[in-house]
């Protein structure tokens, strides 16, 4: 970058080209005094306290104000030390002078203002003091806004105005009663705020704060255990708590930001009801027992059972290195291929798709490529709920200029800031996008050069998509063919363009189709293997990506090496010397089944907690209830290891060391803050000591670096991957070597298909396996909540609850007219497979003739509905489409 010089009270400044004066004297450690400039927002030179003098110009306020060659500043003349003095006694008279009592004693940017201006406490006690004292507002589970220390910097409206793109608070009334306030000044609990934290994080002083306010003794940096985004924590301590979690500026993705359940959601590490020793169960009743015990009653159980007898799940929520030895030790002590984990039922159709278009299943583009694209189309995605920080740079690119395309059965709340939104009827996916395909390739907007050179099968597809004529994609999806040609002509003119869905595409008994769509209409337009482009699922979980890379599934080693591969094979039986199956194993869907058959007699569970998450959930509860042995290891005595006839204590992320793999296939530390929770252990650890109690070699395991070590040496897109680089970048796979520096962007020069080019995949359109009819007139499709993860198990064990305490069933206004329904009323949802009670929320958000839940409530479990017909491909159940009707209670 350019550099310029100048100076500052005589000293000669180097700074980078483009740098205001504050930003410049700031970098050179020269303090100006300021209270409305935050390093994350645009200045607006409000507050008139970093005013400086330019020699021969006059006063300017540096925040917003450019720095020049060789021209001379002074921060300090007499002219100046009058303005900022008036300046910051004014705001000094107004604001309470409780400073030691003030969470924000010592951090406070009026208080350090105070001290370097010198106030005059004669002075401001002559001056009339405030005589109105204003509510302070408490709502909010976790923060308070006390309007009585707002100094009106606006640091918290520009935050939630242009960061998080909600706008929540703005200024209320002019002059001596301006407020910051929410709309109608309502208590903020009460607004629209999402509770992310952001604004409380910028405040400069003690007006917006945490409720819980104690100083950490230590921070260490490490990854957030929700979604897939993978944003950078720093965990701050106190003896054996958590007592803080803020975000790291210094992360590539996050940058600082934060959602509420990063910020906020670390309740659960703490909780009183973790599970902190050994469990079995005794005449129905769970005991308290040791680990030598518990550990030799399993070692001796197992034991007894051959390999097709034995499953294991393993978890999205646990460490790369953990989900390695359970597929180690399902593979080389157990001897089958048995094991699967959440995935099967999120993104399972992604991996099988990518891999036959692109030959890899993941993420083809990186989180901040989105600053730069020129076009964004989300499909099957409610991307503020599930990824809240990705929504927040898609909403600050559309700001500046992108293009924003929605597709989405639902009027989610990212349609306020879309060009474009499609409300497709649940299902209808692969109509929809072979339609837009189709008014690309009629009006010659496809990149013709592009598929040329790189891609193959161009000519089946282009048959294929005679099929989908306007009438016939307008009467499928009911999206009005004007819309369909909107949108295909700005996805295939404003270039670059990203594609993002999630389990809207895959959750389907077409989920496989949906997604080769995503990578037909990609190939089409020529958006892949390039800067912000590519199709690029949104991963659910911390480590989906993570436990997929690492063969916790059960037709590939880690690295997806296959095991029906003879050479794959013995590479891995020579390197755990051992004799391992080649017959690929069950999937997760196709467990259960076999366990109601008696074929599968024993389950070793890791993080899972399928009676909650796995459609049709009556079909598993039966299933476990059949098993002849169960061992759960989990945090929390969840709904499913209620069953279990052991159940293991595990450690928190917040107590092991480890690596998460993001949505972006980003490799990042998980590091330990605290010691384990009373006997609780890693889970790494506690298989590890499973398999030496079976008489087993390979698991002498001290510490997760060796267990990385040993990953690298097996799996070439982990080979270049180690603690020690970690320690100073994060590394996105393939990685091959320890001299490469990752892969931001997959398919850039060539595919990892066979022929090397990107494949088009010829597509027919499928009905979803159950529509209403007259029996079942309504489509219940699922959903996420902003305040929850998964099935609750960490969500709902703090303040969270407060945010969103039940499962709602959300209904459009006809509908819920027609059955004579009122808002909040309680009904039962009924399917082919189960009943549910649950209150209503009439909401336009929702089309006619569709319900939308989500399956974070034990109270209410939606998957007691949802259908368990699979995708032949990728064996991932249709929990987005199954048909019920609804009855008062």
């Amino acid at each position: 970058m350019d550099k310029i010089t100048f100076t500052i009270d005589g000293q000669k400044i180097t700074a980078d080209k483009g740098m205001t004066i504050l930003e410049a004297a700031l970098e050179n450690g020269i303090y100006i005094p300021h209270l409305c400039y935050h390093p994350d927002l645009e200045p607006v030179g409000v507050c008139r306290l970093c005013m400086v003098e330019i020699e021969q110009r006059g006063l300017f306020t540096s925040c917003n104000t450019p720095a020049e060659p060789e021209i001379a500043v002074r921060t300090e003349t007499p002219e100046i030390e009058k303005v900022r003095r008036v300046t910051a006694e004014l705001l000094i008279v107004n604001h309470p002078f409780d400073c030691l009592i003030c969470e924000k004693n010592t951090n406070c940017e009026l208080q350090k203002i105070a001290h370097f201006i010198g106030i005059d406490e004669e002075h401001i006690n002559k001056m009339r003091k405030p005589e109105r004292i204003l509510p302070i507002d408490t709502s909010n589970p976790f923060f308070i806004y006390d309007p009585n220390r707002c100094v009106l910097c606006g640091i918290c409206v520009r935050t939630c105005r242009n960061t998080v793109s909600i706008s929540t608070l703005d200024f209320m009334d002019r002059g001596y009663n301006s407020i910051v306030s929410t709309f109608g000044n309502k208590p903020i609990l009460e607004s629209r705020c999402v509770s992310c934290g952001e604004c409380v994080a910028r405040c400069p002083v003690g007006s917006l704060k945490p409720k819980e306010t104690p100083i950490p003794s230590r921070e260490i940096k490490t990854t957030c255990p929700y979604c897939g985004v993978g944003c950078g924590l720093i965990l701050g301590s106190r003896g054996d708590k958590i007592v803080s979690s803020r975000g790291d500026i210094e992360n590539p993705i996050n940058k600082g930001q934060l959602c509420v359940k990063g910020r906020f959601g670390h309740e659960f590490i703490n909780h009183p009801e973790r599970l902190t020793t050994p469990l079995t169960k005794k005449d129905g009743l769970f005991v308290e027992t040791s680990w030598d015990e518990a550990l030799e009653l399993i070692a001796d159980k197992f034991s007894h059972y051959n390999g097709d007898q034995f499953v294991a799940l393993s978890s999205a929520k646990c460490t790369n290195e953990e989900n390695y030895i359970m597929q180690k030790f399902t593979r080389a002590v157990m001897g089958t291929n048995t094991i699967d984990h959440c995935a099967r039922l999120c993104h399972a159709p992604s991996v099988a798709g990518l891999a036959q278009s692109f030959g890899s299943g993941a993420m083809t583009n990186s989180i901040n490529e989105i600053q730069y694209t020129k076009s964004i189309f989300a499909i099957g995605t409610n991307t503020t709920s599930a990824h809240p920080v990705i929504a927040y740079k898609i909403k600050n690119a559309v700001k500046e200029g992108s293009k924003l395309i929605v597709a989405n059965p639902k009027e989610i709340d990212l349609c306020e800031f879309a060009d474009i939104f499609l409300q497709h009827r649940p299902g209808t996916d692969v109509a929809l996008l072979m339609g837009i395909m189709k008014v690309i390739v009629d009006e010659n907007l496809y990149d013709r050069d592009f598929i040329n050179k790189r891609c193959e099968n161009f000519t089946d597809f282009k048959s294929s998509l005679d099929n989908f004529t306007l009438d016939f994609v307008e009467r499928i999806t009911g999206v009005h063919r004007d819309k369909i040609i909107q949108a295909a002509v700005t996805y295939a003119t404003h270039k670059p363009g990203m594609l993002f869905y999630a389990m809207g595409i895959t959750q389907h008994t077409h989920g496989t189709d949906n997604v080769l769509a995503t990578s037909n209409i990609a190939l089409l337009t020529g958006n892949i293997g390039k800067p912000s482009t590519g199709v690029n699922p949104l991963r659910g979980q911390n480590n989906v990506q993570g436990a997929c890379d690492l063969g916790a599934l059960p037709n590939v080693y880690p690295g997806y090496q296959k095991v029906d591969v003879p050479a794959i094979k013995q590479k891995f039986e020579k390197a755990w010397n051992c004799t391992l199956s080649e017959e690929p194993g069950l999937t997760h869907t196709e467990i259960f089944d076999s366990i109601l058959e008696g074929k599968i007699k024993v389950l070793y569970q890791m993080g899972e907690n399928p009676v909650i998450s796995e459609a049709n959930a009556s079909h598993v509860i039966k299933a476990i209830e059949q098993l002849e042995f169960f061992v759960a290891q989990d945090i929390f005595l969840t709904e499913t290891a209620r069953y279990a006839d052991v159940v293991l204590p595990a450690s928190s992320f917040a107590e092991k060391d480890g690596t998460f793999t993001n949505t972006e296939r980003r490799v990042q530390r998980v590091r330990k803050a605290i010691e384990p929770l009373g006997e609780s252990k890693p889970d790494w650890q506690i298989t590890c000591e499973i398999a030496k109690r079976m008489g087993k070699e390979g698991f002498d395991f001290t510490h997760p670096v060796q267990i990385m070590d040993e990953i690298a040496s097996l799996t070439p897109s982990y080979g270049g991957i180690s603690y020690e680089r970690l320690e100073y970048h994060d590394l996105q796979w393939p990685c091959p070597n320890d001299t490469h520096m990752g892969t931001p962007i997959l398919h850039s020069e060539s595919f990892a298909t066979a022929s090397g080019k990107g494949k088009f995949m010829p597509l027919t359109y499928k009905p979803s396996f159950e529509l209403p009819d007259d029996d079942y007139p309504l489509i219940l499709t699922t959903d996420r909540s902003l305040y929850h993860f998964h099935t609750a198990t960490m969500t709902r064990k703090g303040g969270l609850v407060k945010l969103r305490d039940r499962e709602l069933v959300e209904i459009n206004p006809q509908d819920a007219e027609e059955l004579g329904l009122t808002n909040a009323q309680l009904v039962k949802v009924i399917s082919r497979r189960g009943v549910v009670k649950s209150q209503i929320k009439i909401t336009d958000v929702s089309q006619k003739g569709v319900i939308s839940m989500t399956f974070h409530f034990a109270e209410s479990p939606t998957n007691l509905l949802t259908n368990d017909a699979i995708d032949p491909v990728a064996k991932i159940p249709e929990t987005k489409v199954c048909a019920v009707r609804i009855e008062k209670v």
